[in-house]
C-alpha cells in the first residue's frame, strides 16, 4: 500500500484496510462478476468452480481443515468456513464477507440485523493451516492479526515443535489431530508434486 497504516490501529484494523484495499482497485470488474477471496492457506476445489452459480447474495466454501502437514487433519475445526463469493455489485465490503457472512446466521431467524442471503458449497476445497517450519509459524504467531497468541506460551519455536511433534494444537485446546492417507482427494497439483513436498506430507506405510 502507498499509504501506511495508522499508528494507534490494531492488527484486525490493519487488515480490514488491507481487504478493502483490494477492493477499491476492482473497479474494471463488472457488476454481474463474481468476486471470490480466500486467505492464503485456502484452496477451493477446482470441480465447484465449473459452471459455477451463486444462488445466494453470498457464498461460503466449506473446507477441510489440515494442520503442520498436508494430510493431517483437523476434525475440530472441519468444516472451516474459508473461501467466500459474492457478485461485485453485492459486495460493499471484503472484510465484512469474511467476518460477518457466517452458516450459524441462516438458523437465526430471530435477528433481522445480520446477513442470512448465504449459500453453503460442501466438500468445497482444503485449508491448509501452518504448514511451515516452526520458526516460521513462531514468525506468524507474533504477527498476525490474533495479538493474543503472540506471548511465548504459545509463539516460543520449542513450544511450537513440541506441539507439532504431538499433533497437538497450538493453543491448548485439548485438539488432537489426525494422520490420513494422501490420496486422490487432495489437490493434483500436490499430487504430482508431492516429492517436493514430502517433508509435509505423513507418508503411509507402504511408501516408506
Amino acid at each position: 500500500m502507498k499509504d501506511p497504516f495508522p499508528k494507534k490501529n490494531s492488527r484486525w484494523e490493519n487488515q480490514a484496510i488491507q481487504r478493502e484495499h483490494l477492493l477499491n482497485n476492482l473497479n474494471f470488474v463488472s457488476p454481474e462478476d463474481y468476486i471470490f477471496f480466500s486467505d492464503p492457506d485456502e484452496i477451493m476445489r477446482p470441480e465447484k468452480l465449473k459452471r459455477f452459480q451463486l444462488k445466494k447474495k453470498y457464498g461460503i466454501f466449506f473446507q477441510d481443515c489440515f494442520n503442520y502437514k498436508f494430510n493431517l487433519y483437523n476434525p475440530y475445526e472441519s468444516p472451516w468456513e474459508g473461501s467466500r463469493v459474492a457478485k461485485k455489485k453485492d459486495l460493499k465490503s471484503i472484510d465484512f464477507m469474511r467476518q460477518k457472512v457466517k452458516s450459524k446466521n441462516i438458523q437465526k431467524f430471530y435477528r433481522p440485523d445480520i446477513e442470512k442471503n448465504i449459500q453453503i458449497f460442501k466438500d468445497a476445497g482444503w485449508h491448509f493451516n501452518n504448514i511451515m517450519d516452526p520458526s516460521q509459524i513462531s514468525l506468524k504467531l507474533k504477527t498476525f492479526a490474533h495479538k493474543e497468541f503472540s506471548s511465548k506460551k504459545f509463539s516460543a519455536t520449542n513450544v511450537i515443535k513440541k506441539n507439532i511433534s504431538q499433533n497437538k494444537d497450538l493453543f491448548g485446546r485439548g485438539h488432537i489431530y489426525k494422520k490420513i492417507n494422501f490420496n486422490n482427494n487432495f489437490p493434483n497439483y500436490l499430487l504430482k508434486n508431492k516429492n517436493k513436498y514430502k517433508k509435509f506430507i505423513i507418508q503411509n506405510r507402504s511408501e516408506l
